[in-house]
């Protein structure tokens, strides 16, 4: 479908017989017959005013009137044949919906995406971001990652990032204030929340303070600010507003280029974290792209 030549009328049929040098011979190629290809020739003539071609005895031959048109139209439908066959491949590619949550999805799947497209242009990938994966209406074809256990993310299931965080900040907000020493140094800090209103459990501040043995009173979380999304968390704590609880594997570019740097110790939950849900198609495309999520774990 992708090779059908685009109807563009007299241009065409034109184009064609003064690349063939032979009306029969464009017929034959645009499955059309003789009498109306050169019908077609007749009615461009008179239109013009000018004699486009001369009859020889095996073919014709174009006239300088002709060869000025060829050079413009050819050049033309050659254009807009190209564009034609890659509209259609476009319109013929596999589309994946891949669902997954803002914070996976900005953080770690786009930034590896090119690498994907790159292996296989043939398939288009349609990133569906939101806080409630399991939510969204699916079909066999998706390809979907939540957050949560093994059992939240079923029989078969594969852990691409397990939980474990780290408290980050930006370097400048060390720059008059020491890093903190110690856990209980955290709770006079500026702390930036991420607020979560699905039924999955990450490690929040009050859950990072528990596990060490330290609580945090009311009265010292006047200053705190606190986000739906945790892009945003992100983005704060680049523009210095405090304290977050950074995720591995999502904020470790940024650590490594020194836009963020760890403030305190690391807490792990390996049974849970991003998991790769076992898709319901067994599409050669669906398998491409599963194969290589596993790929790209670190």
């Amino acid at each position: 479908m992708a090779e059908r030549p685009l109807d563009l009328g007299w241009m065409r049929i034109f184009t064609e017989v003064a690349r063939c040098g032979s009306l029969t011979a464009a017929a034959a190629s645009m499955r059309l017959t003789q009498p109306a290809v050169s019908y077609q020739i007749r009615r461009l003539e008179d239109e013009l005013g000018v004699t486009l071609i001369r009859r020889r005895h095996r073919g014709i031959e174009l006239t300088a009137e002709g060869q000025r048109l060829f050079e413009v139209v050819s050049r033309n439908v050659d254009t807009v044949d190209l564009v034609a066959q890659q509209l259609r491949r476009t319109n013929e590619r596999q589309t994946i919906r891949l669902h997954t949550d803002y914070a996976f999805s900005s953080l770690w799947l786009i930034p590896r995406m090119h690498g994907f497209r790159a292996l296989n242009p043939d398939i288009n990938i349609q990133i569906v971001a939101t806080q409630d994966p399991l939510g969204q209406g699916k079909h066999d074809s998706d390809v979907m990652i939540i957050f949560g256990t093994r059992q939240e993310a079923g029989e078969g299931s594969i852990l691409l990032l397990s939980e474990k965080v780290t408290p980050v900040c930006s370097p400048a907000l060390l720059s008059d204030t020491p890093a903190p020493a110690t856990i209980a140094d955290f709770l006079q800090r500026k702390l930036i929340h991420l607020e979560n209103t699905s039924q999955a459990h990450w490690f929040d501040w009050p859950s990072y303070f528990k596990h060490f043995g330290a609580h945090r009173g009311a009265e010292s979380d006047g200053s705190d600010i606190t986000f739906n999304n945790y892009t945003m968390v992100v983005q704060a704590t680049i523009g210095e507003q405090g304290f977050a609880l950074g995720w591995a594997g999502l904020v470790d570019p940024l650590l490594e280029a020194g836009v963020l740097v760890t403030a305190g110790p690391s807490l792990e939950a390996p049974g849970r974290g991003y998991w790769l849900v076992r898709p319901k198609s067994s599409d050669n495309a669906v398998r491409k792209l599963t194969a290589w999520l596993i790929d790209e774990r670190r």
